[in-house]
């Protein structure tokens, strides 16, 4: 039975050049044997076989990577992927494994029975399941969803190894296979024609050919494509004909495997052109040396941000993965190309475009756009590609622009969606999910089963006319047992409850962990309807209708996010002292209390946040933005105190108006800085805020300092830093210091 079933599906994915899917539902030995049946009847051999398990399964004499290293797959290319889902379903691996399978391939899922495994849980369940829930907590939407997508869509057969029947052949009957187009060099180029004479498919060589434009300085090249379309490819081509060319090609992605397929093919082309000089002996090259003195090399987007402005290009591959601000500073090279899926695991092209293009459009670069259609790996309409960008929802998007185009806070309504509601309603679900994949960087497939099933998880929406215009996930964090505080204080992580854990376990407050709250996930707003206040009044909303004692949120710090939670009532209690290494960005952890017990933590929070901040300012902290150290300490809510003495007073107001130095009682500026900087009320101009922060809460070096704010030399820099604590001499002065001040202002009347 089985045999015959993959025997039909292999012939006919190699005569479609497409990939099927088989699904062999039951006990997990009995599949197993299925799977092994199948590859043989398939003819697929078990060097071309990967299987995605649990250590402990049983295997099937092929390669065999676990679920937690499944990412090893992306950019490879295999004749078939058996997943085994019985231990878990985690909707990240199924992204991962499917676009490795080749056209002509089989994609083998290893299933428990379909009826019954909506209501199964297994270990995926139990993270979604954080405390005080138990997995049997978990609603079992995705799988259910998962079940109906694999019994609808076309190409995928099912067959239950236990009765040993077949549900479903998956057979297609596709037309003849249409020719694909012969790929041809352009009639004009300046990369080596060996460059083009090995691309697949047309839009491979135009994108190949687009690179040309990066080889003068003052270029981006935007490249956007499914995956399958061979864009990295295209990438490591032209950048092997850039290193020939003597160019120093630096190429970062969020992780080195993304960016692997970009080196292979720039090894190959120098190796045919005779022009590789030598190779990194490890496994995985991180620089190609070139006979002309170029190179390829990679570095990881911290590094990279370091390097840019050094290097004669820069490739940044799955730019869709890596935050808007991280871009930008990629921006400091004198030529980019930015690489990017637009549907897929790696990131969302669409959020990519709709949050970075703008900041391209305002830059000096000259800007151009090429687009990779035609898939390499299997024919187009390929129905296992179908099947997984529904069943994972990769190609979700928000509401078309007319939709919503007008919809203000006065025009849209309130609504929490029910997550069985979303699973009857795919529009909707769509809508609201492919808002938050356009929004956010990091929203990838197991999202989405967080979003239907988990129960501490609620989605929040304001409505424009029926249509999702903004759109909140809520996690519901806290009132945690006297056990599990006492847990996590002496050591315990606790998954699920990021404000109590850090407030917890860094920050030493057992009793963090008492209140309940809802920390804010995501919040996205259509692009078509920014900026016009639906993000705040969703959060009044939600505001208005929880029942908790506050609302947190955790987030990379950048100005204009600090300054957004800011003016909707969010504190500021802590600052990562750690960069985190994907976004290059400073974690902040803010909270708004919603009750007494909420109130009480947040005061609790941001004063012990203001009495620390300075010293971490200083160290840790010394090369922080200083407009996201603005932002934060004005966001604290907690004025800082300033306890001097007379004599200390004088030595402020001497320095400010007579000729007083601040640097031999530098305790005594800080404090004042903290002081103007948590205050509600400012005197002084951006300019100089950034000034007492660089140079007083820092203490980076004038000279760098001056350079930064253009002061014209480092005297000009202490000038402007004395005029700054001028009128803060004079607003939390004492009588002592306002005596000091007199000595020298109006002829010391």
């Amino acid at each position: 039975m089985i045999a015959d079933l993959a025997a039909a599906l292999g012939d006919e994915a190699r005569r479609a050049n497409e990939r099927r899917a088989l699904v062999l539902t039951g006990e997990r030995e009995d599949c197993y044997a299925g799977a092994r049946e199948a590859l043989d009847a398939a003819g697929i051999s078990r060097t071309a076989t990967t299987l995605v398990a649990d250590e402990n399964s049983d295997g099937l004499d092929c390669e065999r990577i676990t679920p937690k290293h499944a990412d090893e797959l992306l950019g490879r290319t295999r004749g078939a992927v058996v997943l085994d889902c019985h231990d878990e379903c985690r909707p990240n691996v199924i992204g991962r494994t499917v676009g490795a399978v080749d056209g002509g391939g089989l994609l083998v899922l290893l299933v428990p029975p379909l009826d019954s495994w909506p209501d199964r849980r297994d270990g995926f369940d139990a993270t979604l399941a954080v405390p005080p829930y138990e997995p049997a907590s978990v609603a079992g939407n995705f799988r259910r969803r998962l079940v109906d997508t694999l019994r609808a869509h076309r190409g995928i057969a099912i067959a239950n190894v236990d009765s040993g029947t077949v549900e479903c052949d998956g057979l297609t009957d596709p037309p003849p296979r249409e020719q694909r187009s012969e790929p041809a060099p352009p009639d004009e180029h300046g990369f080596p024609r060996a460059a083009y004479e090995v691309c697949l498919t047309p839009d491979q060589t135009a994108a190949v050919h687009a690179f040309e434009s990066l080889r003068e300085p003052g270029e981006v090249l935007v490249v956007e494509a499914d995956r399958g379309r061979g864009k990295s490819s295209a990438a490591g081509l032209a950048a092997g004909a850039l290193a020939a060319d003597g160019k120093d090609v630096l190429v970062t992605a969020p992780a080195y495997r993304s960016a692997a397929p970009i080196f292979e093919r720039a090894r190959e082309l120098l190796s045919t052109l005779g022009g590789l000089a030598g190779v990194d002996q490890d496994e995985t090259p991180l620089c190609l040396d070139a006979v002309g003195g170029g190179e390829v090399r990679f570095a990881k987007p911290a590094v990279a941000t370091e390097q840019a402005e050094r290097a004669d290009l820069l490739v940044v591959d799955e730019a869709a993965a890596l935050p808007v601000d991280r871009l930008s500073e990629f921006l400091a090279a004198p030529a980019v190309a930015f690489v990017t899926t637009v549907h897929g695991y790696e990131g969302a092209g669409r959020g990519f475009s709709v949050r970075f293009r703008d900041r391209l459009d305002d830059s000096e670069f000259a800007v151009h756009e090429q687009r990779l259609d035609d898939p390499i790996r299997y024919a187009a309409g390929d129905p296992v590609e179908v099947w997984a960008f529904r069943a994972l929802l990769l190609d979700a998007r928000p509401p078309v622009v007319p939709l919503v185009e007008g919809a203000t806070p006065e025009t849209v309504d309130y609504a929490r969606l029910n997550s069985e509601e979303l699973l009857d309603d795919e529009h909707r679900l769509r809508e609201a999910f492919g808002l938050l994949v356009a929004a956010h960087y990091r929203t990838e497939p197991n999202d989405l089963a967080r979003l239907l099933d988990a129960p501490n998880v609620s989605v929040h929406a304001l409505l424009s006319e029926d249509h999702v215009v903004s759109v909140a996930l809520l996690a519901r964090e806290g009132g945690l047992s006297e056990d599990l505080r006492r847990e996590v204080y002496e050591g315990s992580r606790l998954k699920g409850h990021l404000l109590p854990d850090v407030l917890t376990s860094q920050l030493r407050d057992e009793r963090a962990g008492v209140p309940t709250g809802q920390r804010v996930l995501r919040i996205a707003t259509h692009p078509a309807a920014r900026s016009r206040g639906l993000g705040s009044r969703l959060l009044d909303e939600i505001r208005a209708t929880a029942t908790t004692d506050w609302l947190g949120v955790g987030y990379g710090a950048t100005p204009e996010l600090v300054e957004f939670w800011r003016r909707n009532g969010f504190s500021t209690v802590y600052l990562a002292t750690t960069r985190n290494e994907r976004s290059g960005e400073h974690s902040a952890l803010m909270l708004t209390p919603l009750s007494d017990a909420g109130r009480e933590l947040r005061d609790r929070h941001a004063r012990r946040f203001v009495e620390r901040v300075g010293a971490t300012l200083s160290g840790a902290l010394a090369a922080l933005d200083p407009d996201v150290v603005r932002a934060a300490l004005g966001a604290t809510h907690v004025t800082a105190e300033v306890d001097l003495s007379d004599h200390e007073w004088r030595v402020a107001a001497s320095a400010a108006y007579g000729p007083g130095l601040a640097e031999i009682h530098p305790h005594v500026f800080r404090a004042l800085a903290l002081c103007h900087l948590t205050d509600a009320d400012s005197d002084l101009s951006a300019r100089e805020e950034r000034l007492l922060v660089m140079r007083v809460l820092q203490t980076r070096p004038t000279e760098a300092v001056a350079d930064a704010l253009d002061y014209v030399s480092a005297g000009a820099c202490m000038r402007a830093l004395g005029d700054a604590y001028k009128p803060l001499v004079d607003r939390y002065g004492n009588r002592a210091a306002h005596d000091e001040r007199n000595r020298y202002v109006d002829g010391g009347e």
